[in-house]
């Protein structure tokens, strides 16, 4: 977590694209949930969270991986980041800003070792409803919101990712 600035949480995150090639279409995991103060306001996001004290992004990648998922990938199994951003937000009436790096981690890579149990914190417990495999068509046309919003467009630039990271700036959520 970071520090208040007021009312307004400033903090650090990491997120995982884990990309699936099994099956006839790719697939990306995705964390379905709502906030807990606005019940009718669901929306798909990227396992990943906020950085502990003197945790790198990708080991916080990789932590949070396998807390919401039971995923388990090694830090230097990521590409990237392929994304930096900072997220603007509302969550549980609290306004947060995040700076974010993203990565890419490969499922194949995930399934060469042991599931881990999933550990959701109490507010996950609380707010996660679903972690689900999508296609690009299902993100595109999902009918609720989709974080980062670039998922709903094609994800070959990071499929194929020339090195270089994208920064999307700042986004409100």
């Amino acid at each position: 977590m970071g520090a208040a600035s007021g009312d307004r949480i400033h903090r650090r995150g990491a997120r995982v694209l884990l990309v699936s090639h099994e099956g006839a279409e790719r697939r990306l995991l995705m964390v379905r949930g709502h906030d807990p103060h606005d019940p009718g306001r669901y929306f798909w996001f990227t396992p990943g969270g906020g950085l502990e004290d003197g945790e790198t992004m990708r080991a916080a990648a990789v932590r949070e991986l396998a807390e919401e998922t039971g995923h388990v990938l090694l830090a230097d199994e990521l590409v990237g980041p392929v994304w930096r951003r900072t997220a603007v937000f509302d969550f549980a009436s609290r306004p947060y800003t995040q700076f974010e790096e993203i990565f890419v981690g490969l499922h194949s890579h995930a399934v060469a070792r042991a599931q881990a149990e999933a550990a959701w914190t109490d507010i996950e417990l609380e707010t996660i409803d679903e972690v689900a495999w999508l296609t690009e068509r299902e993100l595109r046309e999902a009918p609720i919101e989709v974080f980062p919003a670039p998922l709903r467009e094609s994800w070959t630039w990071f499929l194929e990712w020339d090195g270089v990271t994208r920064d999307l700036g700042e986004v409100d959520e």
